[in-house]
């Protein structure tokens, strides 16, 4: 029986059933967006007690399928006011899927001003006060001490202080292999988790059976096609596990797209020293990690463990994202500095991406001076202090831009704009204006097209076929994340025909099905049109689906400009 577990933190109940069928044929982003779409209010507070929060493994997740282990969390989001889905690598994900849990339920909110620890096991769901020892303190002293009352091997996701104080730019960090943190980042859900005064859940799945594949030999046999695939293919056996996402750096400030102190062009003249290249001399010189999986299974190992000159950790997972918004966004020209603000991210539980253009446009106010690294981490610092300054900044970009009178804040719908000037990156800039989640790369990423040719080519300073490509991205990317694989594996599949074909065939022996994939696309359309009727019934109309005005302006070194209708830019959703 796949279980489906409620846990309604007003009464403290906990109801395990057996999958509703409505969600039965779903997984990932499509259970987990279909679930908030049926059960939550569209137009609730996010903090409030009609908000839900769900994790959900994907359908290949716990499998030996090569790079399964992401997990999808869903809800309504405080800083953008849309559904939400994020999701994660680590533990957490693999072990619901051998548990033969379907989704995780938090419901409702306790009358007690008190934090509580989620404990699931095989046999019992429990509801525990949270130890003092873990409130306010660091996520990685916070699951230190977790790993040690529960477990060493327990998975571990949690509410770090930001999303005790429920700021808006609020994640959920969950362990890794190593007891280190990955985070399901965007769009607060971190504070929804808080509201609910969930410290953190924890989840052994000591006893469990793990996951049942109904055609084993079959299963295999994709498995392996679908694994070679990964590690022929250039960017997922080769660059990504050199370099890592940090890769990106060099080759879009050369394609002109590098947003640089608060979107004013697309190139600067330092990109080389926080870029992939130098990053892995500088990890390999000091005897890091230049390549590491973020969950079992993972082959791309696209992460990295970054240490300082004496060879101790600093952070994992030193992704491009980050590294672009506090190197390029905030001219911060060191790799030290900005991985001792990554580490302080991870501490406090922020949303990499929103934080570090909060910096920026905090920046662009003369708060702190552009580019200064000390200041920077003193600021970030704040967030954890519960400083007002600190909890402005916690609660991102627009909140930022809001207090000090900015109107060059780059968002949509709430949301910090991702490292790619839609300007220079067409493809992408329709992506960001039209999904349901913000301002996101991930939900369509043309970037692939446009810069990377990888599954054709799409001239990334021109209009044409722009539309065609978010939208047929975005309808894929909406199945890929109901997979419980990691996005990356997309380049691959887009490339590599039978890539694409061995991932349907390993869901079809995982299940006994016989879908095609024509169904896959068929899923991804259902998915965003849920999320996109949730978005309308909550107050969201095409006008929201626009990018800032000052993207007018001229994008240097192109002088390219923003320049898609609003005709055009609605034409996106049109199927």
């Amino acid at each position: 029986m796949a279980k489906f577990i409620r846990v309604d933190m007003g009464s403290k109940s906990v109801k395990t059933e057996e999958c509703p069928e409505q969600y039965a044929g779903l997984a990932g982003r499509g259970l987990t967006s279909i679930f908030v779409a049926n059960e939550v209010k569209p137009t609730c507070h996010p903090l409030g007690k009609n908000n839900k929060l769900i994790f959900a493994p994907g359908f290949l997740t716990g499998t030996s399928a090569a790079n399964s282990g992401r997990i999808s969390c869903g809800a309504k989001s405080p800083l953008t006011g849309t559904i939400k889905e994020s999701n994660a690598g680590g533990t957490f994900s693999q072990r619901m899927a051998k548990m033969d849990i379907k989704a995780i339920v938090f419901e409702g909110l306790p009358a007690e001003d008190k934090f509580y620890v989620v404990k699931v096991a095989m046999d019992s769901v429990t509801i525990e006060d949270a130890p003092a020892e873990i409130l306010g303190k660091g996520n990685y002293e916070a699951v230190k001490f977790l790993q040690a009352k529960y477990g060493p091997k327990v998975g571990v996701a949690l509410a770090g202080p930001a999303g005790e104080m429920r700021l808006s730019s609020a994640n959920i960090s969950f362990a890794d292999p190593d007891g280190n943190l990955r985070s399901a980042g965007r769009g607060g859900l971190g504070a929804v988790m808080g509201s609910k005064k969930i410290k953190a859940v924890v989840i052994d799945d000591t006893g469990a059976p793990g996951v049942t594949i109904a055609n084993p030999d079959a299963f295999k046999s994709a498995a392996k096609r679908f694994a070679n695939a990964l590690t022929t293919h250039p960017v997922t056996g080769q660059g990504l596990p050199k370099y890592g996402t940090n890769i990106l750096v060099n080759i879009l400030n050369e394609a002109g797209g590098l947003p640089t102190e608060n979107f004013r062009r697309g190139r600067n003249e330092w990109a080389n020293n926080i870029g992939g290249e130098t990053m892995e001399a500088t990890i390999s010189a000091r005897g890091g990690k230049t390549t590491h999986g973020c969950h079992k299974g993972c082959i791309i190992r696209c992460s990295q463990h970054y240490v300082d000159e004496k060879g101790e950790y600093i952070t994992s997972g030193f992704e491009y994202e980050t590294i672009w918004a506090l190197g390029a966004d905030a001219a911060i020209d060191n790799l030290d500095g900005i991985a001792l603000i990554d580490r302080e991210y991870d501490e406090v539980g922020v949303d990499s991406i929103e934080t570090s253009v909060a910096l920026a446009v905090a920046m662009d106010a003369g708060v702190i001076p552009w580019g200064d690294a000390k200041a920077s981490l003193d600021l970030v610092k704040q967030i954890r202090q519960g400083t007002p300054l600190g909890r402005i900044l916690g609660c991102g970009a627009a909140a930022v831009g809001q207090m000090y009178g900015i109107t060059r804040v780059p968002v949509v719908k709430n949301q910090a704009i991702p490292a790619y000037d839609p300007r220079a990156v067409k493809g992408v800039g329709l992506t960001y204006a039209t999904t349901p989640m913000g301002a996101d790369h991930t939900a369509g990423y043309a970037v692939a097209a446009n810069i990377l040719k990888v599954g054709g080519y799409v001239d990334p300073l021109g209009k044409e076929g722009q539309v065609e490509l978010s939208r047929n991205l975005q309808i894929a990317t909406a199945a890929v994340d109901s997979t419980g694989m990691c996005l990356f594996i997309a380049f691959a599949i887009l490339d590599i025909a039978d890539g694409f074909n061995a991932l349907v065939d390993m869901i079809n022996a995982r299940y006994n099905l016989s879908l095609t994939g024509d169904d896959v696309t068929a899923l991804g359309k259902t998915i965003l049109k849920a999320e996109r009727d949730f978005n309308r019934r909550a107050g969201f109309t095409n006008a929201h689906d626009r990018l800032p005005e000052f993207f007018e302006e001229p994008c240097p070194p192109h002088n390219v400009v923003w320049d898609f209708t609003d005709e055009e830019i609605d034409e996106v959703f049109n199927f």
